[in-house]
């Protein structure tokens, strides 16, 4: 009976191996209220961001990240940014204040979701996968982890790399996804 019963257990944790985590299986709350699943993002190229409404990064990034979700937003790439206030508090309003500003300052396109903690015992469970998979844990605001299309972590960056010195390595990505759809007709 034993050794029956540790079959079962090790068929079912083998089962549960197969069907690991990637990016697109978390639900998170978007900035109106709403949960919202990221395996509509699935096929596509994301660029997840931590970001921040008053840090000395602010104005370029969410230039950089307004211009490439322009770019390339139309071909299964999608910016996805996760407002923090755990970096020197520079994120204090609430998920309404914030939407509301990025919209009216930088006229902010992509998916906006609710205020986290990407670091600590508090962190989202989305930034624990993303620290766990990249092995790299934002230490100030607007880290970037590159998203390939099955949820897999490609590559992550502080802030002091632009969004424009990454762009060549997304604009790879996206070539790809469109061979693939051309060979796919």
């Amino acid at each position: 009976m034993l050794p029956g019963a540790l079959a079962v257990l090790l068929t079912l944790f083998s089962l549960t191996e197969s069907k690991q985590k990637d990016f697109y299986t978390f639900k998170v709350v978007n900035s109106r209220g709403k949960l919202v699943s990221l395996e509509k993002y699935r096929g596509s190229v994301s660029l997840v961001v931590n970001v921040a409404s008053e840090c000395g990064f602010t104005e370029e990034h969410y230039k950089d990240l307004q211009q490439i979700q322009r770019d390339y937003g139309p071909y299964h790439f999608n910016v996805l940014a996760f407002p923090c206030n755990q970096f020197g508090q520079q994120e204090p309003g609430s998920d309404k204040d914030i939407d509301s500003f990025v919209r009216r300052v930088y006229g902010v396109s992509f998916p906006l979701f609710s205020k986290i903690a990407v670091v600590g015992t508090g962190a989202n469970n989305v930034y624990k996968y993303l620290v766990e998979s990249s092995e790299m844990e934002p230490d100030w605001n607007f880290w970037k982890y590159l998203i390939d299309v099955d949820g897999k972590v490609v590559d992550a960056w502080g802030p002091k790399v632009s969004v424009r010195e990454i762009r060549p390595k997304i604009a790879e990505m996206m070539r790809q996804i469109i061979l693939k759809k051309k060979e796919e007709l």
